[in-house]
């Protein structure tokens, strides 16, 4: 707990390395008072998320195994922990990293180009993160008559189906027989669709549309409307959740349904930029950290949204972060502080005759040597100074 404290206060507080967060200077006295460099260096060096000795067997069914453990629980708990709203959005979400793994994405599109790709499933409303799946490439359990996407969406919503949400996705996602399989389990959709999807109409596929047109087109689960927001520019939108469609009185006579898209679509985009403000990643070459990193920004945020929900009021996240950190060290600061006081308390308040020992508080020190130790701290004192009221306490504020 206290190394994930330290790792949540780096994601707090940057410093050009990691040195520099001990520092005299650029130090933070919460990560300096919790643990030494060294120690937080030796856990990063050996940390693990699984038996290693058993990897290898784990690993030809699941290429998940070095950490599948521990994400599993971690997404038990987003799943269990919290009842979303009315709407979900779905979307793609790329983890910076350049690590050497099978599953490793290049997505030109992404501003950061290389990382690992999960599907996350976002409440619209407080960003909470419901469900989220990593991509691991060809899955052998899928079925082979179902769509990538389709089963994407169907695995993310399994958890919130038969409760009359809305799910909204891009074009990648949004398809027909996607639309009528949510509908089945009392679940609608919204979202944008590619003009080559067979779905689409002959007749709604010229481009060639006045600007601000619309065109709508009904089957017996959905209803796609074709916009043309600018000239040689259409939108295809589908819906289950609309069986009219109305137009605003604006100048652009937006349908209701890209008017409602507009406003559900943006749920994992503002998740994914309110991680990165205080993201805890850093450089590495195992990719079971990079998802670690990962996954300790998306739990700061859930706990965030728990936070702000179960006590109703409103704090700013930097806080939340700081005071989390402390609470996760707060356990290991005491037992340190129970074993330093146990270690010192049977010494003698006096070292034996004739012995001296070296001064720890160094202040009007006779040859740095003391004979005494101070009352509240157990350190050696000069003597004269570990019985004076005010000199100890001024000790044991030292």
């Amino acid at each position: 707990m206290a190394f994930i404290s330290i790792v949540i206060l780096r994601g707090v507080t940057r410093v050009p390395s990691l040195r520099d967060c001990w520092s005299a200077n650029l130090g933070n006295p919460q990560i300096i008072g919790t643990m030494p460099r060294n120690r937080f260096q030796d856990i990063m060096q050996h940390l693990r998320f699984d038996d290693r000795s058993t990897r290898s067997d784990r690993a030809k069914t699941d290429k998940f195994a070095a950490i599948s453990s521990v994400w599993g629980s971690f997404v038990t708990n987003c799943i269990t922990c919290y009842n979303p709203g009315l709407h979900i959005t779905i979307d793609e979400q790329l983890f910076p990293s350049k690590t050497r793994c099978c599953f490793l994405q290049y997505i030109a599109s992404k501003p950061d180009k290389f990382g690992i790709k999960f599907w996350v499933a976002c409440d619209l409303k407080s960003k909470y993160i419901c469900n989220v799946l990593p991509y691991l490439g060809k899955d052998p359990n899928r079925p082979s008559g179902e769509r990538l996407s389709e089963n994407v969406v169907m695995r993310l919503m399994e958890p919130f189906l038969d409760k009359g949400r809305n799910v909204t996705t891009d074009n990648s996602f949004t398809s027909l027989s996607l639309a009528q399989k949510l509908l089945r389990r009392k679940t609608t959709i919204l979202g944008t669709v590619n003009k080559i999807r067979r779905e689409i109409p002959q007749s709604a596929r010229y481009s060639d549309r006045n600007e601000f047109t619309s065109q709508v087109f009904s089957a017996s689960a959905a209803t796609l409307t074709a916009y043309a927001a600018k000239r040689k520019k259409t939108v295809y939108i589908l819906s289950s959740m609309h069986s009219v469609v109305q137009t605003d009185n604006t100048t652009k006579r937006k349908p209701n349904t890209v008017t409602l898209y507009n406003t559900t679509k943006c749920g994992v985009d503002v998740m994914d930029q309110m991680v990165r403000e205080y993201t805890v990643r850093r450089g590495t070459r195992r990719w079971p950290v990079a998802v670690f990193y990962n996954m300790i920004d998306m739990a700061a945020l859930n706990a965030h949204v728990l936070y702000q929900a179960c006590t109703g009021t409103q704090e700013r996240r930097v806080d939340f972060l700081v005071e989390l950190a402390r609470e996760l060290a707060n356990s290991h600061m005491a037992g340190k502080k129970a074993r330093k006081e146990q270690l010192l308390r049977p010494q003698p308040s006096t070292p034996s005759p004739g012995k001296r020992a070296t001064c720890q508080v160094k202040h009007k020190c006779k040859n740095n040597h003391a004979t005494v130790r101070c009352v509240h701290c157990y350190r050696y004192t000069p003597p004269g100074m570990a019985t004076a009221p005010l000199t100890t306490a001024k000790l044991s504020r030292e």
